[in-house]
């Protein structure tokens, strides 16, 4: 997992940083694992634009990834490594000795030909999905549930991974990507290992096409609109635009967007580091 710099032959490839793919080992996914996917661009039922930025890009297929690793007791191999349009990591195909086939969020170091497994009495080695009652404290982990059963929900894009810190009681105590210390039932699963692809962070577009064909539009200024379009819009000439804050007027800049009420914030011991 590396990336690489081009020569500067165009403008768009001068400050183009991109992944090198070497980890990649198969060009085209799965077809029993791969469904259709429609583009919204940014738009609800009567067509009305409802969220910015969004729209084009390039046609992508969907690949169905396991999240809830529930294949207890049976183990599977790794057949190819592959690229996901839908993710910052990468992706691996398993062939389980049932003959079913899945694919799982791709830890880093993970090869074509290693034999992972999921459940009680699993070995704590890279790839393989454990209850956090079985893990041991300090390792180092990712794809973790919430909710038992629910499937992975934290820890699952491109070089992220929590930490086992504790246990007490029912619950394990996990420090998050984002530095927040929090309670998670010791009967949901996480697997060992960070994610792959870690250098996605340094890659740069170079040009804004590349941005287009992801999807992505061109975000512009609150303070160039007009006041009808955004809450630091008008005035004449160049105004400050006030104090910062979004397109709904919520602020920006250390306003808290959490529900005071809410119901896992029991489970918070200590809050993200600023």
């Amino acid at each position: 997992m590396a990336v690489r710099k081009f020569n500067p032959t165009t403008p768009g490839q001068r400050h183009k940083v991109a992944s090198t793919f070497e980890e990649v080992t198969a060009g085209a996914p799965e077809k029993s694992l791969v469904k259709g996917h429609n583009r919204k661009g940014g738009r609800n039922h009567t067509g009305k634009m409802t969220i910015t930025n969004v729209g084009g890009g390039h046609k992508r297929k969907y690949r169905e990834i396991d999240f809830k690793r529930e294949k207890f007791g049976v183990p599977g191999v790794v057949k190819t490594v592959e690229y996901d349009p839908f993710r910052s990591a990468r992706i691996a195909l398993v062939y389980y000795k049932d003959g079913e086939k899945r694919y799982i969020v791709a830890p880093a170091g993970i090869e074509v030909g290693q034999e992972i497994n999921s459940g009680k009495g699993v070995t704590p080695e890279v790839g393989n999905a454990l209850f956090l009652s079985d893990i041991p404290l300090g390792t180092v982990i990712h794809n973790i549930e919430m909710r038992p059963g629910q499937g992975a929900k934290i820890a699952r894009s491109a070089g992220s991974y929590a930490q086992l810190a504790a246990r007490d009681g029912k619950y394990a105590i996990v420090k998050m990507p984002s530095g927040e210390t929090r309670m998670i039932l010791i009967t949901c699963l996480a697997t060992i290992g960070t994610v792959s692809n870690s250098d996605h962070q340094l890659e740069v577009s170079g040009k804004a096409g590349r941005s287009r064909w992801l999807g992505r539009r061109p975000r512009v200024r609150g303070v160039v609109m007009n006041p009808v379009d955004h809450p630091m819009g008008g005035g004449e000439g160049r105004q400050s635009g006030g104090h910062p804050r979004s397109r709904n007027g919520i602020p920006a800049k250390g306003f808290k967007t959490r529900a005071k009420k809410k119901a896992s914030n029991k489970h918070i011991i200590d809050r993200k580091k600023k």
